[in-house]
């Protein structure tokens, strides 16, 4: 089954609320990354938490870039959803592995660090992008991705992520949901909201059930009023181009491209989202520095 964002609203609208079902979008980062089941899990909550929160851009062509960065050893994750929920990312350390925690489960926090920091970059088209920083407060991703609504945008939320991986390293599910109380919201929907979440199963356990985001936001929100109103497609999808790449080195401008000619003869740019590698002969190079050469006199000139 393809994944998929469902969106909804409860208690006249008071309530906002999403749920994801991510499953495939984890495996092919796996896939992509190599990871571990560490890495998996984290990289993996990271995704489906940014799939679920580029729908809430205020734009068609928004973009949202999530920074972690703590003191465990994955060393940092980066994530970027667009608007269309197509997702890609990466962690620093890919490959690390830790004992399993004292829960028995695979042990994020750890691997991330509890001392750190989140970032949540909202490009949505205007002159500057809007940056909300919080310090991490558990590791766990969906506790600090909670706390950054409530600091950064005066938000309160639930926020649950899961990643089921089995013995072997294969992602058995994905998913999550994302809850928030919107001006208005009774008293009695928060109380209600408290003791219902702790009540029900975790994302990997209901998806184990053959729940789906339907069914999940159906289990919080069914005696609340639930109208779900959109169902979007999400995956993980990387943009990268030999063209956004000849960008790349363009940037680095003449002194830089010219050095490498001399040393490297060539050069490789492997994307950190994909892993895909691009190769630019020492011929290419030239072609390039000669574009910068006709840039610069274009902008001599006026032309």
């Amino acid at each position: 089954m393809d994944d998929y964002i469902v969106k909804a609203t409860a208690a006249n609208a008071t309530v906002l609320a999403m749920s994801v079902l991510s499953t495939n979008t984890v495996r092919e980062a796996k896939k992509l990354h190599g990871l571990s089941p560490l890495a998996s899990a984290a990289l993996g909550r990271t995704l489906t938490a940014a799939s679920m929160m580029s729908q809430m851009l205020k734009s068609e062509k928004g973009k949202l870039t999530i920074q972690i960065k703590g003191d465990g050893p994955l060393g940092g994750i980066v994530v970027v959803a667009e608007s269309k929920a197509n997702v890609r990312g990466y962690v620093h350390n890919p490959g690390v592995y830790l004992p399993l925690n004292e829960s028995g489960k695979i042990d994020v926090s750890g691997g991330v660090g509890k001392k750190g920091y989140l970032n949540v970059i909202k490009d949505i088209g205007l002159k500057e992008p809007f940056i909300g920083y919080v310090d991490l407060v558990s590791g766990e991703i969906g506790d600090d991705i909670a706390y950054y609504f409530a600091y950064s945008e005066q938000i309160p939320s639930v926020v649950a992520l899961g990643v089921l991986v089995d013995v072997d390293g294969n992602i058995i599910n994905s998913g999550g949901y994302i809850i928030q109380l919107m001006p208005g919201a009774e008293e009695d929907i928060i109380d209600y909201l408290e003791n219902k979440i702790k009540t029900i199963p975790s994302v990997t356990s209901m998806l184990s059930e053959g729940k789906m985001p339907e069914d999940i936001l159906e289990l919080i929100l069914g005696e609340k009023g639930l109208d779900i109103h959109d169902k979007v497609p999400c995956a993980y999808k990387c943009n990268c181009s030999r063209e956004r790449m000849e960008r790349n080195i363009l940037s680095l401008g003449t002194k830089d491209i010219v050095e490498i000619i001399e040393e490297q003869h060539g050069a490789e740019l492997v994307c950190h989202f994909c892993n895909n590698k691009y190769y630019f002969t020492e011929e290419d190079l030239r072609r390039i520095l000669e574009n910068v050469a006709t840039s610069k006199q274009e902008e001599h000139t006026g032309e």
